[in-house]
């Protein structure tokens, strides 16, 4: 009896082929966007070598993985053009269904904090959570503030901290307990009605350096280091007083990211058009190093130990890693072509 051979389909061929070569997801991996490829790369932090890559949307910017590593989740950005979040299973190593996220367009900033996924949404000029277990959006809440685009949730989901990059703010909302929407000071004779339970939220907005972009706040939580692009500045807002403590003349026009590391003691700045990694001393305020890295630089994540940080060099093509005790470069890897938004996910 003879057999006929067909051949396989194009993406069938590649899909078996990527079955071949996959390798299984470390418990430790760093998450690497790439905006050319549209892709999400996990990479073993010990090797430096990309064990699987999945795709995303048409426009990935940031990535955040759950806390018990086994999901990302993907923001698709487009300047508001877009509005999903992708999700991939990390374990599995597949692309799961998309969250359509509707009128909240642009997403950008991402965090995942108590179980749930927090995004900036630019176009719509809001902040939301959705709620994986609920699978729907839960909240809502309006800044009222242009390219509302990068957010910090605290742990205790009672105070969120983002950046407007066009309105060139800051802006710090703050949970009240009690009754949603119920003033405390109404006049004699005037009776309150019931409001929703869960409380309310007051937001403070603060003037900052134009094109406030990249921040980070400080471990103790008292401060929030925010980097200006269009005027090279870096803003210390006292997140106790909600004022600009210090305005540092840092020099880092077209700063992109700003990042903390885990013990407080250095602040790392990328540039979109500038060829260091700019490094400062958090206490004194001070610049410590100018470190070349490559033709600019994108997303900044520091392991969560603080041994090492990876800096997406976007016009380079490549992740730079820095050797956090040496402050120097000690590998580069390849991703994906345009690297940006990073995350770290350790497995459960």
């Amino acid at each position: 009896m003879r057999f006929r051979h067909f051949p396989l389909l194009p993406g069938l061929a590649f899909a078996m082929a990527a079955a071949a070569t996959a390798q299984p997801t470390p418990h430790n991996s760093l998450l690497v966007l790439s905006k050319h490829d549209h892709t999400l790369a996990i990479v073993d932090p010990v090797s430096l070598r990309v064990v699987a890559r999945e795709p995303v949307g048409e426009d990935p910017h940031e990535v955040v993985a759950s806390a018990d590593g086994r999901t990302a989740y993907v923001s698709n950005y487009g300047f508001g053009a877009y509005h999903t979040l992708a999700v991939i299973g990390l374990v599995a190593q597949q692309k799961l269904p998309s969250i359509d996220l509707g009128p909240l367009r642009g997403p950008h900033g991402l965090a995942f904090v108590d179980g749930e996924v927090w995004f900036t949404a630019e176009a719509a000029k809001a902040i939301g959570r959705y709620s994986p277990t609920e699978g729907k959006v839960d909240w809502i809440m309006g800044t009222g503030q242009n390219r509302t685009h990068m957010l910090y949730v605290f742990p205790n989901q009672r105070r969120i901290v983002t950046t407007n990059v066009n309105s060139s703010t800051v802006t710090i909302l703050d949970k009240t307990e009690g009754p949603a929407g119920v003033p405390t000071n109404l006049p004699p004779g005037i009776h309150r009605l019931p409001g929703p339970p869960g409380g309310d939220w007051n937001e403070t907005v603060i003037p900052v350096g134009h094109g406030d972009e990249g921040f980070d706040v400080t471990p103790d939580g008292k401060q929030a280091w925010v980097a200006n692009a269009w005027n090279g500045t870096i803003s210390v807002v006292d997140l106790n007083s909600k004022k600009v403590a210090a305005t540092l003349q840092a020099d880092v026009q077209s700063a992109n990211r700003l990042k903390i590391t885990p013990d407080g003691k250095l602040a790392l700045v990328s540039m979109l058009s500038g060829p260091d990694l700019v490094i400062l001393n958090v206490a004194t305020r001070k610049e410590v190093k100018r470190l070349p890295i490559g033709h600019g630089a994108a997303g900044i994540l520091v392991q969560p130990d603080g041994a090492r940080a990876y800096v997406s060099c976007t016009p380079d093509n490549y992740v730079a890693v820095i050797d956090l005790k040496t402050l120097s470069v000690v590998g580069h890897i390849d991703a994906g072509g345009e690297p940006d938004g990073l995350a770290w996910a350790v497995q459960q």
